[in-house]
């Protein structure tokens, strides 16, 4: 199991003791030049946070390696046709919904309730009132992506009172679903849960977003690359927009999960977007609690365990 922190390789000896199976644990995420370590093994399980090269990928082939088990649902950081054509077989973990969906209402609330903004304040010891924000009975939400996740924000925001709508290329679930462009006229909020995919990059490009109603609000707790972030930030700034609470960025790969200590980030547009008092930025955390951290971790190992049986090997 490469890429496994500290919390992550407690949780990895507590499974795979439950479930009888020998595991190495590795702080380092996988690469072409560390792929040897794998030799013996039938199956790795790697994390979404670094991107897995072809290079790495065909290394890890070379040693004997024949599946690759992604501790998250997304595979958007391996190429999976070409982990197929070298003979890898690339697989995925599902996990409850429950995290992601709490995290993005929480984002909403915040987004609504220019609570940064609050907090900014009362961290500077000015405990005025500001702007006030929305009422979220008031507000139409438009959720694009009707899956697990999207469903249960579906849910969540229907206990606020909200008007809920969905986009989804398969409609699915209890909620008035609508084309995409009248979703964005319509929505107040745009919550994007989709996997990032050829077609979806940039779902949110400058035109969809000048389509958007003036002070309108996007969360994203997907993937970076659904939004043109140049685009986005050209909302903001001109405040056509009326702000936006992100936990996955463009580029994050370079920048999320690192300590940076007051050093200016090398990144186009973060540094930008933390200057907008109604910008929210979280370092990919939606998926963040305990319970999905096991669940990653089981999944993972579990898929591991069941391909090695299904293959009738015994190492």
């Amino acid at each position: 199991m490469f890429g496994c922190e500290p919390l992550e390789a407690n949780l990895v000896r507590d499974v795979a003791a439950l479930l009888g199976v020998p595991v190495v644990t590795l702080a380092a995420h996988a690469s072409e030049e560390n792929a040897a370590l794998a030799g013996g093994a039938l199956c790795v399980s790697v994390s979404h946070k670094t991107r897995v090269t072809n290079e790495a990928l065909l290394a890890l082939k070379q040693a004997g390696v024949k599946l690759v088990s992604s501790r998250s649902i997304g595979l958007d950081h391996i190429d999976v046709a070409y982990a197929q054509s070298v003979g890898l077989e690339v697989r995925n973990v599902a996990y409850s919904p429950y995290g992601v969906a709490d995290y993005t209402t929480m984002l909403v609330l915040m987004a609504v309730r220019r609570a940064r903004v609050a907090l900014r304040r009362v961290d500077a010891r000015d405990l005025r009132l500001g702007d006030p924000g929305k009422a979220m009975r008031d507000l139409t939400v438009g959720v694009v992506g009707a899956g697990r996740i999207g469903r249960a924000v579906v849910e969540r925001l229907r206990a606020f009172g909200c008007r809920v709508i969905a986009h989804d290329h398969r409609p699915k679930g209890a909620v008035e679903h609508v084309p995409l462009d009248e979703l964005l006229e319509a929505s107040d909020v745009v919550t994007l849960h989709v996997p990032l995919t050829p077609s979806t990059r940039h779902l949110l490009d400058r035109g969809r977003i000048a389509r958007m109603k003036p002070g309108a609000v996007v969360v994203n707790t997907s993937r970076g690359a659904l939004i043109d972030t140049a685009a986005l930030l050209a909302a903001l700034e001109s405040g056509r927009l009326g702000g936006a609470a992100l936990d996955v960025l463009e580029g994050e790969e370079n920048v999320f999960y690192a300590d940076h200590g007051g050093r200016r980030l090398e990144h186009p547009h973060l540094e930008r977007l933390l200057a907008i008092p109604n910008v929210i930025v979280t370092p990919h955390a939606a998926f963040h609690t305990d319970r999905v951290l096991r669940e990653m971790v089981e999944g993972s190992l579990r898929d591991c365990a069941r391909f090695v049986a299904e293959a009738g090997h015994d190492r």
